[in-house]
């Protein structure tokens, strides 16, 4: 049984975007919206938005925060806290060479509360599929 998904911070620039996402994850969220299935983003992936939007990397014409905030409520997603045991668990991971401390806590947050990440992030896809953690390509 499928307890949720957590849409990592890539799931959410194509959500807000209206870009197109892979079948199966279009599927699998409208089902989780029909059927009251939980759908969250991390509260770091806030933390990314706003870095992205501070670089320049995406031109948004609203700040990071209502932009951030805007998906949550249009969207019906939850947003999921960072706690103490996420950031330690996300330094232990097992059998995971990636560096990147976002990611890694995205998959330590999947991990904790029992999630399927849907990414488009190559190497967390190659995790989930090595069997360390549910994810659903986007």
């Amino acid at each position: 049984m499928n307890s949720g998904y957590l849409i990592d911070t890539c799931g959410v620039i194509w959500l807000t975007q209206k870009q197109p996402l892979a079948q199966e994850a279009r599927f699998a969220l409208r089902r989780a919206w029909h059927e009251n299935i939980p759908v969250f983003v991390s509260a770091v992936t806030a933390w990314e938005m706003g870095m992205l939007v501070a670089r320049g990397r995406i031109s948004e014409t609203k700040s990071a925060l209502k932009w951030y905030r805007d998906f949550l409520s249009g969207a019906h997603v939850g947003e999921q806290d960072v706690s103490a045991e996420i950031f330690i668990a996300s330094s232990v991971l097992p059998q995971l060479a990636h560096k990147d401390p976002i990611d890694r806590i995205l998959i330590a947050t999947a991990r904790e509360h029992d999630l399927t990440i849907i990414t488009r992030d190559r190497a967390i896809l190659a995790y989930g599929a090595a069997g360390h953690v549910r994810t659903l390509a986007c």
